[in-house]
């Protein structure tokens, strides 16, 4: 208990079974804490509903910036990595996500072109923050690429998947989203050679993650019919993308993405959150779900622009004609 001043510091001897004290040191050497150190922060979260110390530097500690409130949904202007959610701490049944991808895509804000190294330290900082804020029986629904072959090709969702694994998350699935799009094929390397030829798949992967029991802790109403089941359980999605110029967006996805998501994997009036919502797509999708929505931006452009396509899109007894 070093990290502590000795006056505050009381010294008692705690038992843990096998399990659990491995689960702990292997938790305290991903966060880079000490075991007393992370204990403390574990029991002030369940005990007193405080995410003070380590916890709290960085993940809480901007302040909420709501721009936008329907039916139990909220839109935030802030940055996900810092903006204080505390109040959603392990509440989140669902959240489904496309996080920038590092491909130099043109953004308002976020900078899509930095290290390979800069952008697994990235990832790895707000899904430590997915985990804290899911629920027991919370779900992740993470698209991300396969691989991308800009500053050299990088084994993308494997190296992602490795990293949701090692901040806590347990894996449960992938599904494969066809994209239908060959056209982007724009380089084969060696043609017509075996000397260095390229394969590039034109697919994105959905990984589907949980936090600790995949089976649902609590009855609820599931809202998916009988022949989406069969079809969806089926880990090939077949839709097209989403176009950037309808949108407004420089990396949009579509509606359809998320709405079998929340079909398939919450139940009526849930929390489903997105922390880099964008354009509003997973919101407007969870709003004609019935589920209520948390999204985090941190462009207030794609905000305003997030807002009309939900006030447009989403079914109006859904809007409070009260918000913005």
């Amino acid at each position: 208990m070093r990290y502590m001043k000795s006056n505050l510091a009381v010294e008692v001897k705690l038992r843990f079974d096998s399990m659990m004290h491995e689960k702990l040191k292997e938790l305290a050497r991903v966060k880079d804490l000490s075991l007393s150190k992370l204990v403390n922060d574990l029991l002030k979260i369940t005990l007193q509903g405080e995410t003070s110390g380590t916890l709290n530097e960085v993940m809480f500690s901007e302040k909420p910036a709501i721009i936008f409130e329907t039916n139990g949904s909220r839109l935030y202007n802030n940055d996900f990595l810092r903006v204080d959610l505390s109040e959603y701490i392990g509440k989140v049944n669902l959240i489904v996500t496309s996080p920038p991808y590092n491909v130099a895509v043109e953004y308002d804000l976020h900078n899509d072109e930095t290290s390979y190294e800069e952008y697994l330290k990235f990832t790895e900082a707000w899904l430590k923050k997915v985990y804290v804020l899911l629920a027991d029986d919370g779900r992740l629904c993470l698209n991300i690429p396969l691989d991308k072959n800009k500053q050299g090709i990088k084994p993308v969702y494997a190296d992602i998947v490795a990293i949701a694994k090692r901040v806590g998350l347990q894996y449960q699935s992938t599904i494969i989203w066809n994209e239908q799009n060959i056209s982007r094929r724009t380089a084969w390397g060696s043609w017509m050679s075996a000397s260095a030829p390229y394969v590039i798949a034109p697919v994105e992967m959905i990984a589907v993650f949980y936090k600790k029991s995949w089976k649902k802790l609590k009855d609820g109403k599931s809202t998916i019919t009988k022949d989406e089941f069969i079809e969806w359980t089926n880990g090939v999605w077949s839709f097209s993308g989403e176009s950037k110029k309808r949108v407004n967006h420089p990396a949009p996805f579509p509606v359809e993405l998320p709405r079998r998501c929340i079909r398939l994997f919450s139940y009526e009036d849930d929390i489903v959150m997105d922390p880099f919502i964008g354009s509003g797509t997973t919101m407007i999708a969870a709003l004609n779900e019935n589920r209520r929505c948390i999204g985090v931006e941190i462009s207030k452009a794609y905000i305003e622009i997030a807002i009309q396509r939900i006030k447009k899109e989403c079914r109006p007894y859904l809007i409070n004609p009260n918000t913005i």
